[in-house]
């Protein structure tokens, strides 16, 4: 990790790094749109070659989905802890989200035509659950949960199965339990696109959600506009503001928590105490080598920074400007400071706070803006399973009143038969 400090030359470089626009590299984006030309060309054939290609099992049609026997059997093997573990969080998660739901709604306008909003659950959507270095199973929960809790009928799920053909016992549970209708053996941009454009065996699907690589987040974007899709998260990030009241060891213990993603991952350190910047990196030392995932988190240790700020000011300014997935607060007053964040995808408030209640426990789903998408976009919510639709209803007399104000905008803007749509139905 290194280190930089307010007083350094290189400071000003480093807050100016701040300003993100997340983009693809020109290589992944050559490499996902033939890739999505290919599954539009060729389908079943073109996915299971893609998955063979890189490191999956060889499947066939019949193969790539995960049969009910197999999901029966998975479900069978669960160890009570592990069940105990899901249902736990599938249940904060459904909680949370069923707060979330919008709800139809209908009124009188001014010249009393009954207007509302109706909301819908999509009828057929796709998860995309990551499983390449570990199996995702809190992501599983984090978006199938929202689908089930709007009710959405048809809830397709793909993850990577291991080179055997298999699907970890965990995950297969979690998306069985969540809600899940089928589930499939593919991932990467080929999985996108089969869920987006559709194959022999795989249907369709309205819109896409769930959080994955590069090559994932790249096909979700190129694919936008043929289905919908949910945001573009990527690779996790974690932003801590620490005061000189912050608990070193648990700071370190959060900065190596989402470094443990693995490739992309980033932390960071916004403090106004030297010592606890100190602290923190002797922290950050020393917890490290008993990690197993140690090889991974040295490589995103590399991405990661220790900074040493002027003021609180100056630290949420900073903490704004990066747009950050996760920020943890570790201050005396956390919620004056969180009370001044406006880009981060999630807050937690308080030393007593890890961002791993939030990653697999609290009720919020931890699929959440990085790249700093966060200026533009909030996190997974239940809403965004719901299609909305608007509704107008006219009585005779509502029709009346409001003739008037259509005659002048027909008059303002050309569209006379606009008018006469309305006039001819007070003649009658």
């Amino acid at each position: 990790m290194q280190t930089i400090r307010f007083t350094d030359k290189k400071y000003a470089s480093f807050t100016r790094s701040l300003d993100r626009v997340s983009a693809p590299s020109a290589e992944v984006e050559t490499t996902v749109r033939a890739i999505i030309e290919k599954i539009g060309d060729s389908g079943d054939e073109a996915l299971i070659e893609y998955t063979s290609k890189f490191g999956g099992p060889s499947l066939t049609p019949k193969t790539l989905a995960v049969s009910q026997n197999e999901i029966s059997d998975a479900l069978a093997s669960l160890p009570p802890k592990v069940e105990k573990a899901l249902l736990a969080s599938r249940n904060n998660v459904a909680a949370f989200a069923k707060k979330s739901l919008r709800k139809t709604w209908f009124r009188k306008n001014a010249q009393g035509v009954t207007v509302g909003e109706r909301f819908d659950p999509f009828q057929r959507v796709g998860i995309y659950v990551p499983g390449g270095t570990a199996p995702l199973v809190s992501s599983a929960i984090m978006t199938c949960t929202l689908a089930q809790t709007a009710g959405v009928p048809e809830i397709a799920a793909v993850t990577p199965a291991g080179p055997d053909g298999s699907v970890n016992p965990a995950l297969l549970s979690a998306l069985s339990l969540c809600g899940a209708t089928e589930i499939y053996k593919i991932g990467g941009a080929q999985a996108v696109a089969a869920l987006a454009l559709g194959t022999k065996t795989i249907r369709p699907v309205l819109k896409v959600f769930g959080p994955g690589s590069p090559w994932v987040v790249e096909a979700k974007r190129q694919l936008f506009g043929k289905v919908a899709v949910d945001l573009l998260p990527g690779p996790s990030e974690v932003l801590v503001i620490a005061d000189d009241s912050a608990n070193p060891a648990w700071v370190a213990a959060d900065l190596l928590a989402q470094a443990e993603h693995g490739h992309g991952s980033v932390s960071v350190l916004l403090t106004t105490s030297e010592t606890v910047l100190q602290k923190v990196q002797e922290e950050v030392k020393k917890q490290l080598p008993s990690l197993p995932r140690k090889e991974a988190l040295k490589e995103s240790l590399a991405n990661s920074v220790l900074v040493l700020v002027e003021s609180m000011g100056h630290a949420v300014g900073l903490a704004n400007r990066f747009a950050a997935e996760h920020v943890s607060v570790a201050t005396r007053e956390p919620g004056n400071v969180a009370a001044s964040l406006q880009t981060s995808g999630a807050i937690f408030l308080g030393g007593i706070s890890p961002v791993a209640v939030g990653d697999f426990l609290a009720g919020p789903s931890h699929e959440l803006p990085t790249g700093g998408a966060g200026k533009s976009f909030a996190g997974l919510t239940v809403d965004q399973f719901q299609r909305r639709t608007s509704v107008v209803f006219c009585s005779q007399e509502s029709l009346k009143k409001s003739l008037p104000t259509i005659e002048v905008f027909g008059e303002i803007e050309g569209l006379t038969a606009h008018s006469r749509s309305v006039f001819i139905r007070l003649e009658e």
